[in-house]
């Protein structure tokens, strides 16, 4: 099953192409005829547009949505956030299987096959000068398997009540911001080329974290965590589980901080 993942507007991006090539064309005077005299076409497509879709669509905002869980059992969210900020948390309610605030007119593409679901959400298939964050909650009751990715945007992840299978989290530049699960989870990757990264680990968890980075990046860890090897950090409890259950996050910093707490 695939959601109506594509409902950004596909008239305004053909209109203005077609404006721009004649404008173009006008310049080189390759064309016979004043361009000007075409501005009842621009008429003619906002009228297509308000039978269409009801308004405009040149919206700068984000719109709500909201998938219901169904029979989803596993579910994996694909998100590349382009130059705008993803920030993630659990849901609070139960019954959805992610709610938030997307890309005006557009949802995130959903498949599921045999009670796994896979949501995709990306920036170059939306209206490009829609600008809003994007806000994203998942249900809280299944394992989720995260892919998630921003160009010049940044990463604000909140796992903390989430059930994680496997996270892995990039920025070109731009920050990430990562609050770990706080029950038993997979391994998590979080790795930024130009900008700062912090991880946060919930008191009760025990977790060994390690650090990748080069010379342009400064490493600071809390007290709570004790450098056991060059670039690993671990918590005061780590070493009573013998890793066994113990959260795994790899760290990899090109230029910037990496604050471990």
């Amino acid at each position: 099953m695939r959601s109506q993942s594509d409902r950004a507007p596909r008239l305004w991006p053909l209109v203005i192409t077609a404006v721009g090539v004649l404008l173009l064309l006008s310049n080189f005077r390759l064309l016979t005829f004043d361009v000007v005299q075409l501005w009842p076409l621009l008429v003619i497509a906002l009228g297509i547009q308000l039978l269409r879709q009801g308004d405009f669509g040149l919206s700068w905002q984000g719109q709500t949505f909201g998938i219901t869980r169904g029979s989803v059992e596993r579910a994996t969210l694909e998100a590349d956030a382009g130059e705008l900020d993803l920030n993630l948390r659990a849901l609070r309610k139960e019954g959805r299987l992610v709610a938030g605030q997307y890309t005006a007119r557009s949802r995130p593409s959903l498949e599921v096959q045999h009670n796994e679901a896979t949501l995709r959400m990306r920036r170059g298939q939306t209206w490009l000068l829609s600008l809003a964050d994007w806000e994203v909650g998942l249900a809280r009751d299944l394992p989720w398997r995260l892919l998630l990715s921003a160009h010049l945007g940044v990463l604000s992840i909140d796992l903390s009540e989430v059930e994680i299978e496997e996270a892995r989290l990039a920025t070109g530049i731009g920050d990430i911001r990562l609050v770990c699960p706080g029950i038993p989870s997979g391994p998590i990757w979080a790795r930024s080329t130009l900008g700062n990264i912090s991880v946060e680990v919930p008191a009760h968890v025990a977790a060994a974290v390690r650090v990748r980075s080069t010379a342009l990046s400064n490493v600071k860890a809390s007290d709570r965590f004790s450098k056991v090897a060059p670039g690993l950090w671990v918590t005061e409890g780590y070493a009573d589980s013998d890793g066994s259950g113990a959260l795994s996050v790899e760290v990899e910093s090109v230029v910037g901080d990496v604050a471990i707490t």
